[in-house]
C-alpha cells in the first residue's frame, strides 16, 4: 500500500505556474512577468522632454532616479479608458542597457496561472508585428483573456538609442 502511495505522489506532476502583473489598457487587460517588473509606484510629476516620441510622456524622479516615462496606451494605440481613478501608476522596469517607466491607468494586480493557460498569439498578429514582437502570448483564466507582454521587447533598439543619447 505505502509503495502505492509513493508512486502515485511520484506520478504527479506540477504544472509550471507563471507570476504576472496584470493591467488594463484601454479595456483590455495585458499582463508581464513579474520578474520584469522592478516596483509599482504612484505615477510622480512628470516633465515633459523635447524632441521624444509622443508616446513618451517625458522623465519623472523615481527614488532618486530620473527614467523615461512611456504611455502604453498611446505606444500601442488602444483606446484610452475613462479612468475614474485620480492617479496613475508606473511599472518600472530596469533591463540591461535601460530603465524605464510605464504608465498604466489602474492599481496592477497579481496574478499566477498554469504556463499550460497561456496560448501563443495568433500568427497573423506576429506577422502583422514582425519587428515588434513583444507579444509573448494570450493567458486565459475563466471568462477573461490577458495579453502576456514582453517588456523588453517594447522598444526597437533604435528607440532606446534614442532615448539614450
Amino acid at each position: 500500500m505505502e509503495v502505492q502511495n509513493a508512486r502515485e505522489k511520484k506520478d504527479t506532476v506540477v504544472e509550471p505556474m507563471v507570476h504576472l502583473i496584470v493591467f488594463k489598457l484601454g479595456i483590455e487587460e495585458f499582463g508581464v512577468r513579474i520578474e520584469q517588473v522592478k516596483e509599482v509606484t504612484i505615477t510622480p510629476e512628470i516633465t515633459r522632454m523635447p524632441k521624444t516620441p509622443s508616446f513618451i510622456k517625458g522623465v519623472a524622479n523615481i527614488r532618486g532616479d530620473i527614467l523615461a516615462i512611456m504611455d502604453l496606451e498611446e505606444r500601442f494605440q488602444v483606446e484610452r479608458s475613462a479612468s475614474t481613478d485620480r492617479h496613475t501608476y508606473t511599472l518600472v522596469i530596469e533591463a540591461k542597457d535601460y530603465t524605464l517607466g510605464f504608465i498604466v491607468k489602474e492599481v496592477p494586480q497579481s496574478l499566477t496561472l498554469p504556463v499550460s493557460s497561456i496560448d501563443k498569439a495568433p500568427s497573423f498578429i506576429q506577422d502583422i508585428n514582425i519587428n515588434e514582437n513583444f507579444i509573448e502570448g494570450i493567458g486565459k483564466i475563466d471568462n477573461r483573456l490577458i495579453i502576456v507582454l514582453d517588456i523588453f521587447k517594447i522598444l526597437t533598439s533604435d528607440e532606446i538609442m534614442e532615448l539614450r543619447g
